[in-house]
């Protein structure tokens, strides 16, 4: 692995936070009208707040078929899941919580979570399209931080969404994302969920 890579993973990890100290986080920066990263506008606010009302709702409603759970438990080797990502982000509301109930069906899964903004050097690594998009979830071997597989910002069926509505627009507009934030809904994560749990078994 490349050294400077390694500092970087080092650093992220050390100032990484479970997901549940990043989801009370979430929902105190919603409450004080704050957010995450250098942008304190009130529209990335805003952005905060609705992922907050979200996240809520997801921990509510998220299930994993009996199916997948077991799949989860059948892995033996550890996994280090590290996830940059931002309060503000409309692609990690989803995400993260459908990121931590695979995680919590395995004792082999450690799930932590990283700003993206305070760790520019390590997102370099992993630019989807040359963008820093999150979430992006790096999948590590715990002992070496080998990376493994990376997944994110989106799952395949709302990539595709994106990319042709870019290819026919140019750039996503309020009401794109609208349309997407409907689909994760009517989704509810089983798209994101597959792709993470296939995401375990890859060599």
């Amino acid at each position: 692995m490349h050294t400077q890579m390694k500092i970087h993973l080092n650093n992220a990890l050390k100032a990484s936070q479970s997901y549940e100290d990043y989801y009370k986080m979430v929902m105190a920066l919603a409450l004080e009208g704050k957010t995450t990263g250098p942008n304190t506008s009130e529209d990335y606010s805003t952005y905060t707040r609705l992922n907050a009302r979200r996240m809520k709702r997801w921990e509510k409603t998220l299930s994993i078929s009996d199916g997948l759970e077991a799949e989860i438990r059948a892995l033996q080797k550890p996994m280090l899941w590290l996830v940059l990502t931002e309060s503000w982000c409309g692609d990690a509301a989803p995400a993260l919580p459908v990121m931590n109930k695979v995680a919590q069906a395995s004792p082999n899964i450690s799930l932590r979570v990283a700003l993206r903004d305070e760790h520019l050097g390590l997102i370099g690594h992993f630019l989807t399209k040359g963008a820093m998009s999150i979430p992006k979830l790096l999948q590590l071997e715990p002992e070496t931080l080998r990376v493994l597989n990376t997944w994110g910002p989106r799952p395949e069926p709302a990539t595709r969404m994106v990319e042709d509505y870019k290819a026919a627009h140019g750039s996503l507009t309020a009401s794109f994302r609208e349309e997407l934030q409907a689909w994760y809904n009517k989704d509810k994560g089983k798209s994101t969920m597959k792709e993470l749990v296939q995401l375990l078994f890859l060599e």
